[in-house]
């Protein structure tokens, strides 16, 4: 059942980036590049922790990924509101 999980939230994480893509592609904005690069990021986290077995030495690796798609986010809404509080 875990895997069945796993599976869709993969799914759902690639669907949001790929729509976050989409977007990028229409607007141009860099704020979507960013967060379709982080729930690309996301998915492949989640495909890591339902494909294999994680042991306990391996484990930090993977949360990692999922680090580094939270500091995308952050750094895309960062990005966004910078030079933005002039009225």
């Amino acid at each position: 059942m875990s895997a069945f999980f796993n599976g869709g939230l993969t799914l759902a994480a690639l669907i949001a980036g790929l729509f976050f893509f989409h977007y990028h592609r229409l607007s141009q904005d860099r704020f979507f590049l960013l967060f379709g690069i982080a729930f690309v990021l996301l998915g492949v986290q989640w495909l890591l922790s339902g494909m294999f077995e994680i042991d306990d030495h391996a484990r930090p690796f993977v949360y990692l990924v999922r680090l580094v798609a939270f500091l995308v986010i952050l750094a895309a809404i960062v990005d966004k509101n910078r030079g933005q509080g002039d009225g």
